[in-house]
């Protein structure tokens, strides 16, 4: 499938009322397949792309922002002749699912976030990171050095794991924060959240529920940033559990 002139990989998945899953940074559709079949069983139409730049859909040609994921969101809904469906993002994809919602409430039925990454509080570290990468290639000499000077900087980060045009839109999307626009989210959303996130902590989850007026909030107790993963039987419960699939 061709998308915003970009060759798109992506599953189609069951019969019945269609949900969108929005993966998070550096994962893929398949990381999802377990969530996928769980919910097929359940009468769930499942659609899966592989978000520009991940798995198996090409980059894009310049960098993007969250704005051109939304964008990039719509133009698949279209493709696919998507009326009204249900949107589920993970992390990364959950912060496109926020910005897709904002600028097209009409086509979503309701919204998952799951232990999405809304809240970007830019401190002094992130600013330092974004300095330096965009002005200064230090230690060139040394892979080695590097990466020891952007962990020391920023601690766990993706960053390390992108180059090229992907390194440049981890720039965009790490500068951007939600938090001023939550409450201007209508659609219905369900935030779920892993109990032991260290990506993003349950305190984001609180934020986020309190911003967004028509929101509610469950918490999966042991569970990490991975629900998909670690927990798919309880993720897939949760949503079937507290969202009705009829309109």
């Amino acid at each position: 499938m061709i998308v915003k002139g970009l060759k798109i990989n992506y599953k189609v998945i069951g019969e019945g009322k269609p949900l969108l899953i929005l993966h998070g940074w550096g994962s893929n559709c398949e990381k999802w397949q377990k969530v996928a079949d769980s919910l097929v069983v359940k009468g769930v139409k499942v659609i899966i792309p592989d978000l520009p730049g991940f798995g198996q859909s090409e980059k894009p040609r310049n960098a993007w922002n969250l704005d051109d994921y939304a964008d990039f969101v719509e133009e698949l809904v279209k493709t696919l002749n998507l009326d009204k469906f249900y949107l589920v993002g993970h992390s990364f994809g959950g912060e496109i699912a926020v910005k897709y919602s904002l600028k097209f409430p009409k086509k979503i039925n309701k919204l998952f976030l799951i232990d999405a990454s809304c809240i970007r509080t830019r401190n002094f570290k992130k600013k330092l990171l974004y300095i330096v990468s965009k002005i200064f290639k230090i230690f060139s000499f040394s892979p080695f050095l590097r990466k020891a000077f952007y962990k020391f900087i920023v601690g766990k980060s993706d960053y390390l794991y992108t180059e090229g045009v992907m390194r440049d839109t981890y720039l965009k999307v790490i500068s951007e924060d939600l938090s001023g626009v939550l409450s201007q989210v209508k659609v219905s959303t369900r935030i779920i959240w892993g109990e032991k996130d260290d990506i993003t902590p349950l305190s984001d989850a609180y934020k986020i529920n309190s911003k967004i007026p028509n929101s509610q909030l469950k918490i999966i107790p042991r569970a990490g940033h991975n629900l998909h993963l670690e927990f798919p039987e309880e993720l897939v419960k949760t949503i079937i559990n507290n969202f009705s699939f009829e309109n």
